[in-house]
């Protein structure tokens, strides 16, 4: 995608400078329809408010708050060194048992992964509790970074029980962890899984591409086969501009 700044002037050539509509109502009205419809697409980066405004013949404050609309809808984000974004459409994603692979493909997005880390380690404590293994038992640590349409939207850390060290980096960036298990024939049927939000620590923020410190959503997550067994455990952190969680609540 183009770094140069876009501009739709020509959706502006008929404002009503003298109507009862507020300008900046106006603006704010068809940049979101331009959004929405495609004609701006996400990740393209606006021009300045300076520049806007000498394009339409307008005040900075008018602009600025024509601008602020979308960014209160989620619509634009302001980046610190880059300027004014469309931003990425949000993922929804229904609290049931699915990978974010899957939902990703089910949204019509296209996930891709980096494997960060792939280690044996020997559990410590609260590793082997999770697992339910005994302390030191050397199990699998994965963490990777997952994007969607390029995109970076989620840091996943997972542990696995000692009987999956075979997995490798190339198995992780093919595919989503809960397909290869799966192929391996394990039946994933239940989960306790705990939904929050937290500041990034360490390099999360430059990983998610975000500002240090700025809150990201987690869930944390231990998965069971038909057995009872432990298949996983996770703790995993999303960006929250591009994502949230969805759940139905029924009255008894």
């Amino acid at each position: 995608m183009s770094t140069e700044p876009v501009w739709p002037g020509e959706l502006f050539a008929d404002l009503d400078r003298s109507g009862p509509i507020p300008l900046y109502f106006q603006i704010s009205s068809r940049l979101e329809r331009a959004i929405r419809d495609g004609i701006i697409p996400a990740g393209a980066r606006l021009e300045n408010e300076i520049a806007i405004g000498q394009h339409l013949g307008l005040s900075r404050p008018t602009v600025r708050r024509a601008i602020q609309e979308l960014v209160d809808k989620g619509l634009l984000v302001r980046r610190r060194g880059i300027g004014t974004q469309v931003v990425q459409a949000r993922v929804s994603r229904p609290v049931e048992l699915t990978s974010l692979q899957e939902d990703l493909t089910r949204a019509g997005h296209h996930p891709s992964t980096r494997v960060l880390s792939l280690d044996r380690i020997p559990a410590d404590e609260e590793a082997a509790q999770r697992l339910r293994v005994a302390a030191g038992t050397e199990i699998t640590r994965i963490r990777r970074l997952r994007s969607a349409d390029g995109t970076p939207m989620a840091i996943l850390e997972n542990l696995l029980p000692p009987e999956y060290a075979d997995i490798t980096r190339d198995d992780l960036e093919t595919h989503g962890l809960y397909e290869m298990l799966r192929a391996r024939g394990i039946s994933i049927k239940i989960a306790n899984q705990t939904i929050g939000a937290r500041r990034t620590h360490s390099d999360e923020h430059e990983l998610l591409d975000l500002a240090k410190g700025s809150p990201v959503l987690t869930m944390d997550r231990v998965a069971f086969d038909q057995g009872g067994s432990v298949i996983e455990a996770g703790h995993h952190c999303y960006r929250p501009d591009l994502y949230s969680f969805e759940t139905t609540l029924v009255s008894r």
